[in-house]
């Protein structure tokens, strides 16, 4: 069980650090990966892949977090700041309609799914390993969602309520950072 005092203390350290790492990142994409590098570290009940069923045979606990972010046509969702997906798919599109990634986008809402094996439209897309649990919270600008960052276990169980609104609060920074640091910008090279 998680000790929610402590875990409020190590999210605004966390949250601090990470908000100054991006703002003097040097660029878009490294100010994203302050956040994508951070979260994995933060989120989760770190003992979750010890309860039995949480992780089925010939799986072990690990994390992935990146940050899908809309291509200027509209059409797919561009990954970038990847942290454990796979070599290959770094700035990997994926089509805008798909998975949670594409729900979050279009719904412009955060979503929890703490056993994904519960959820039958699941959609696997990294290539390291099928997520058990996983968050999922829009970048917002305003009123429009410029992408979706996303933080995966493998062991089933590993993210709540708690996790998901902390998560929440660092897509807003992700969103701010990646406006301030040209994002926009930077994208129409990458989809070019």
């Amino acid at each position: 069980m998680r000790d929610i005092a402590a875990f409020h203390q190590e999210v605004v350290r966390a949250y601090s650090s990470a908000a100054a790492a991006g703002n003097a990142a040097a660029g878009p994409e490294e100010a994203l990966a302050v956040i994508t590098g951070t979260l994995p570290g933060l989120l989760g009940d770190k003992e979750s892949h010890l309860q039995p069923g949480n992780l089925k045979e010939g799986e072990q606990q690990q994390f992935a977090c990146g940050c899908f972010v809309v291509t200027p046509d509209g059409k797919f969702n561009l990954l970038v700041a990847p942290v454990n997906f796979g070599p290959a798919q770094r700035h990997m599109k994926i089509d805008i309609t798909l998975g949670h990634p594409g729900w979050v986008v279009k719904s412009k809402q955060p979503i929890l799914l703490a056993n994904t094996d519960t959820h039958t439209t699941f959609i696997r897309i990294l290539e390291t390993f099928r997520a058990g649990s996983a968050v999922f919270a829009p970048l917002m600008w305003g009123r429009d969602a410029l992408g979706v960052i996303v933080c995966a276990s493998q062991a089933r169980n590993t993210f709540s309520d708690v996790d998901l609104a902390v998560h929440v609060a660092f897509s807003h920074l992700a969103a701010a950072l990646w406006i301030a640091h040209r994002g926009p910008a930077y994208l129409d090279k990458l989809a070019a």
